[in-house]
């Protein structure tokens, strides 16, 4: 009965009609009961109950079930078949991700790249029904993966990002011009850059401001994060005897990247710990809506045949049996 309806559903309340009719049969039975007295058994041992007396039942369940099939006929059971249009206004994102060594500084834990490989990945795994996209950069950048729909391709290549894969430095213009050019064909209703960094500018041939100026020319909005405490860093730097640790000054152009921001229509947020940067991507998520219409469509098909059809066979075949194999004589 899985994913049937009925459509008289109070039809189905006349079962009750079936335990009152079988409680009148036993009574009646009961009540009928006769008795005859007789000196010796010793006549009848060895008598064998024959197959009709063992059916003699058999008429009342076959009425019974006769009874409560045609009540359910009746009550028009249905089966429902449906199905889901879901419909996307989908927005394309690009995660563009500093890699220079200083995201090895510990001021956020373990460390900066760890703390935003681990929120980015949430970050996607929360945009079900977007592309995106990822673009790393230090003194370079380059694609590591373009919009795509499939996020697990894109959450494993977040999680074996590493510093020192590219030249060392901060070319901030060069990833954000990057990523826009994996935007800039888009033909989504909307089209965004997070692009996180730890540093100041220092190197690329394309200015920051230059690559803002193309990300606003192709309607793309910008939202930048500056990753690092205020102040001074734990940083671990390597010596013949293993590990060490010295601070270091923490520089973010926190100007810069709020002008990149400002320019298209972005907004750009510092994150000195764990906790703010988790924050900060759960305001983007909740700023950058992707509008979803979905739309069920269901429909029903009569059901009833096969119950009438079995509860008036049943009910022909009772008829048959009373009046043929069970017939009584006055």
């Amino acid at each position: 009965m899985s994913g049937v309806k009925f459509a008289n559903p109070e039809v189905l309340w006349f079962l009750v009609i079936v335990p009152i009719l079988l409680v009148w049969y036993i009574w009646k039975l009961y009540k009928n009961t006769t008795s005859i007295s007789f000196s010796s058994s010793i006549g009848f041992d060895g008598l064998k109950s024959t197959l009709k007396q063992k059916l003699r039942h058999l008429n009342i369940v076959l009425r019974l079930l006769a009874i409560s099939l045609l009540i359910v006929a009746l009550a028009r059971p249905q089966s429902n078949s449906s199905r889901k249009s879901v419909t996307t206004d989908g927005i394309d994102i690009v995660l563009a991700m500093d890699v220079s060594t200083s995201m090895l500084a510990e001021d956020l834990k373990p460390n900066r790249i760890e703390a935003a490989k681990k929120t980015a990945i949430k970050f996607v795994e929360s945009r079900e029904n977007d592309r995106i996209g990822l673009v790393i950069f230090s003194g370079e950048s380059f694609t590591q993966c373009p919009v795509t729909i499939d996020h697990s391709i894109v959450k494993n290549l977040i999680k074996n990002i590493k510093t020192g894969v590219v030249v060392d430095g901060t070319a901030i213009g060069q990833g954000l011009a990057t990523s826009v050019s994996r935007l800039k064909d888009s033909k989504a209703k909307s089209k965004v850059i997070i692009l996180l960094t730890d540093g100041v500018n220092n190197m690329g041939v394309i200015s920051p401001e230059t690559a803002a100026d193309i990300a606003r020319t192709f309607g793309i909005r910008v939202y930048t994060i500056g990753v690092g405490t205020k102040g001074m860093a734990p940083y671990p730097v390597k010596t013949l005897i293993g590990i060490q640790y010295q601070n270091v000054e923490v520089q973010i152009d926190d100007e810069l990247l709020n002008k990149i921001a400002k320019s298209t229509n972005g907004e750009y947020n510092r994150a000195t710990n764990n906790k703010s940067l988790e924050a900060i991507y759960k305001k983007i998520d909740q700023m950058e809506k992707t509008k979803v219409d979905v739309a069920y469509f269901s429909k029903y098909t009569e059901e009833f045949f096969p119950w009438a059809f079995a509860g008036l066979a049943i009910f022909m075949l009772e008829l048959l049996l009373k009046y043929l194999y069970f017939k009584t004589l006055p």
